[in-house]
């Protein structure tokens, strides 16, 4: 992280440092909730004025999905970098749009948020900045939409979730893998005890991003690669967190109560730091760190009984996966690396179905949302499409007055397994316990709502430009 950066967060004064205090935690979690925002249902939105902040990777894909969106108006741009303002917002334009209000520099966000009247601000910045934009967003009166995590810290997750409930302003954590075909066939078939009770589950983000992590232009100076130096632990679970977690109703009938964590030397990054310093001083600044090791495994317990493994390596030569397993009391389901469906009932406990029965099952189980939206996903894009189905689904649920399906509780206890992670790992992988975000909510909390009940109206534009790429990394 740059200094100048650093020093801009310590003047907001909102975020706070990597250390965690858990005397503080045990404390929020004897207070009731101020206001449950789990299953809110807030005013209906008839348009959705969004604004961006942050055009890198994330943002350019976001802005381009959200012109297909009917009943969305982009009414501002921001990015620490001018030219790139005024690309996106020539590329708004040229869609027949009306030309959005563009906002830079690294106060840029600030201003934007005073100056311009906004429903949703959608953050795609680097990690740092996440909990102070959430925090000041809803605080100026928009529902948030914020890139993962939510927040590096325990107690900036508390912050965010503290500002949701005082303002009743959504604060969901963009957590797309939420919304992918074969992990939203699996939440179906959970909720529809399918699979019996789910008793372990385990998820991950096994990426190898080492050549990107060191690229030049890939990330803005070089911002992942410094929270490998900054942080040692898991940096970047809710992609494995977030599916599994709502199969198993956490938040909403069960939660996480500790959490270990375990973690491997690091074998890649400095060497190549060394490698190439060798032959460009642009990297010597990074010769010498101690970066975070190649693969983490993080083990939680939740308070009834069950268990959830999830992995993170970003360096090691190894082919990409979420993994995604579910084992419960009838059946088992997996995505990585081979995909597959085992149920009690077909007597095929020690084998996967044949793909006619697993056909079957996606004829029976898949949701209504993916049957509505997912060949109109498929050809606006974005990871397959479930960026697009993420997208459509959080503005269908704003315009109709519909609970989100990741509220800020949800963010903020997937976010939480960071730095919970890298407290274990540092004291050699002792057990640490996990906050109550809900206050005890989830005991009463039901799990979102799976159809289009109330909604389902949002129309969707036609994809014309063919040539238009959606970021697939």
């Amino acid at each position: 992280m740059s200094s100048d950066r650093r020093d801009f967060i310590k003047k907001v004064s909102l975020l706070s440092s990597v250390a965690i205090t858990l005397p503080s935690i045990g404390m929020e979690a004897q207070a009731a909730p101020r206001f449950n925002m789990s299953g809110y249902r807030a005013p209906k939105l008839d348009k959705v004025r969004i604004a961006f902040v942050g055009l890198g990777n994330r943002g350019t894909g976001a802005v381009d999905r959200y012109t297909y969106i009917e009943g969305v108006e982009i009414v501002a741009l921001c990015d620490r970098h001018e030219d790139r303002v005024t690309k996106h917002q020539n590329f708004v334009t040229n869609k027949g749009f009306e030309k959005p209000k563009g906002f830079s520099g690294d106060n840029g966000w600030q201003a934007m948020l005073q100056e311009v009247e906004i429903d949703l601000l959608y953050i795609c910045t680097p990690w740092d900045l996440h909990t102070v934009m959430a925090i000041e967003g809803m605080k100026a009166g928009a529902h948030v939409a914020c890139e993962v995590p939510i927040a590096l810290t325990v107690k900036d997750c508390w912050e965010v979730v503290k500002v949701s409930e005082a303002t009743k302003k959504h604060c969901m954590m963009l957590e797309n893998c939420c919304y992918d075909f074969f992990e939203m066939l699996t939440l179906k078939m959970a909720r529809e005890g399918v699979l019996g009770d789910i008793i372990h589950a385990e998820g991950a983000y096994i990426h190898d991003l080492l050549d990107l992590n060191f690229s030049k232009t890939y990330y803005d100076d070089f911002w992942r690669l410094k929270e490998n130096i900054r942080l040692n632990g898991n940096l970047y679970p809710t992609h494995g967190i977030g599916p599994v977690a709502q199969c198993m109703n956490i938040n909403r009938g069960d939660v996480m109560s500790s959490l270990v964590a375990m973690q491997t030397d690091d074998f890649h990054m400095a060497d190549t730091a060394r490698e190439l310093a060798a032959k460009d001083a642009t990297f010597q600044q990074f010769v010498g760190k101690k970066f975070r090791g190649n693969m983490n495994t993080t083990l939680i317990r939740t308070e009834k009984g069950k268990t959830i493994m999830i992995q993170h390596d970003v360096t090691s030569p190894r082919p990409y996966s979420r993994i995604h397993l579910l084992s419960g009391t009838k059946g088992f389901a997996e995505k990585y690396p081979t995909q597959g469906i085992s149920l009690k009932s077909y007597k095929s406990g020690h084998s996967f179905l044949p793909e006619d029965k697993v056909e079957e099952l996606r004829e029976k189980y898949t949701p209504e949302l993916v049957k509505f939206i997912g060949e109109q996903a498929k050809k606006v894009g974005g990871h397959g499409g479930m960026d697009f189905m993420m997208d459509w689904r959080l503005v269908d649920c704003l315009r109709n007055g519909l609970p989100l399906d990741q509220d800020v509780y949800d963010a903020a206890a997937w976010s939480a397994i960071v730095p919970l992670s890298a407290e274990s790992v540092g004291k050699n992988c002792k057990t640490v316990t996990f906050p109550d975000f809900t206050k005890g909510a989830w005991r009463s909390n039901t799990p979102v709502d799976l159809t289009l009940n109330g909604g389902g109206n949002t129309k969707i534009r036609p994809k014309v430009d063919k040539d238009a790429k959606q970021l697939n990394v």
